[in-house]
């Protein structure tokens, strides 16, 4: 089996604490497994943690700086890392898919923030937050906005969605901003940079109708699958729980449209909204 890759510690403040962690896991003399062992985790969640892919929490943070003698490190650079501007429910899932290889998405009522327009994520967050103000939703449109410029890169990650028929019927903001958001997510397809496909109603009952899905692949750890629903999310790396949910994806796959009949379909709503005369 070949070794861990090696990381560049000033890539990211994640990469900097794993290259750390592993530095002094094998100054003590223990392997992943032997480490986890004392923390009652698992040795691929230490490898995760020694890749990138998952944020150390500050309980781990001090178990480690006792069991590897290292004068409160982790603790320290721990809470500093962990400063977020995304939900507390969220931000472990927003800064582990920046690491991933692949991604693959389900969500049942909204396009996914990777692939929004800046008018249709302003729709949203303000009737999340009906009380903030113009310069807030700003704020949040901008970090959502960031996000999606991860597919700026021609390659990867590799993102496959599997939109359902509700997320490009129901209006948000309107048909002007619905076409505006289903045409971004048109030429996304057409530049194949992503893979997606439509859910159709006519489908009916399916694996994931209880909620979103996604998971994340990974060059130097396992997969990971995260669940979001109302204002939480969980992030699991149970090796079972992953591979169930992968099935579910696959299942998904194969009922929702191929990917030309997908995109007629999105591109036929679009031309809808562009005709259609705004409600009062």
């Amino acid at each position: 089996m070949p070794g861990p890759k090696d990381l560049d510690p000033s890539s990211s403040p994640r990469a900097m604490i794993g290259a750390e962690l592993r530095h002094a896991r094998e100054r003590k003399g223990l392997s992943q497994t032997e480490l986890g062992e004392l923390l009652f985790v698992s040795g691929s969640f230490i490898g995760q943690l020694e890749s990138g892919t998952r944020r150390m929490q500050r309980e781990y943070a001090v178990q480690l700086d006792q069991i590897l003698d290292t004068d409160g490190f982790f603790t320290r650079h721990c809470e500093t890392s962990a400063r977020s501007k995304y939900p507390e429910h969220f931000e472990e899932e927003a800064e582990t898919e920046k690491v991933a290889t692949a991604i693959r998405h389900y969500i049942p009522l909204l396009i996914p923030g990777w692939l929004q327009t800046a008018a249709y994520s302003a729709e949203l967050f303000r009737a999340y937050r009906p009380a903030a103000t113009d310069a807030q939703i700003e704020e949040l449109v901008e970090i959502r906005q960031k996000r999606g410029r991860v597919l700026d890169d021609p390659t990867k990650p590799l993102f496959m969605v599997v939109l359902d028929e509700a997320a490009i019927r129901r209006w948000v903001g309107g048909p002007a901003v619905m076409a505006e958001a289903l045409r971004h997510v048109a030429t996304l397809m057409r530049s194949r940079r992503i893979i997606a496909q439509v859910l159709p109603f006519t489908a009916g009952a399916h694996a994931a109708m209880g909620g979103a899905l996604r998971l994340m692949e990974f060059a130097d750890g396992p997969p990971l699958c995260f669940l979001d629903g109302l204002e939480t999310g969980r992030l699991i790396d149970d090796p079972a729980t992953v591979a169930r949910h992968t099935l579910t994806f696959t299942l998904l796959q194969v009922m929702a449209l191929s990917q030309p009949d997908s995109l007629a379909l999105i591109e036929s709503v679009a031309e809808d909204y562009e005709h259609e005369e705004p409600r009062a």
